[in-house]
């Protein structure tokens, strides 16, 4: 893992093979200011994007549910899901939206 410039870390019930669904929870579960942590550490000998050879930044993004033991003041709320009526609707009218 040293090499790495990147960590997200998810819930266990995230699919990670679904990108936008993921993609969908990080966004949705991150404090940026607290649920992101810049360091600074070795890098891959290819890695063009570091100021100096094999050396450089790496960032790690929490993206999971957060609890009152790690400091959430209030409660975490549960996933929300479109009922497969109003899916199928939204699906017909894409056109109609613009969205086609």
């Amino acid at each position: 893992m040293m090499f790495a410039k990147l960590l997200i870390i998810v819930d266990h019930d995230v699919n990670v093979q679904n990108i936008s669904y993921t993609a969908w929870r990080v966004l949705n579960n991150v404090d940026w200011k607290r649920d992101v942590v810049i360091a600074e550490g070795p890098l891959d000998d290819l890695d063009h994007a570091a100021n100096w050879p094999k050396y450089g930044s790496k960032m790690g993004i929490d993206a999971t549910r957060k609890t009152r033991e790690e400091g959430m003041m209030r409660d975490w709320p549960g996933e929300l899901f479109m009922s497969e009526e109003i899916r199928k609707l939204v699906d017909r009218r894409w056109t109609q939206y613009g969205l086609d």
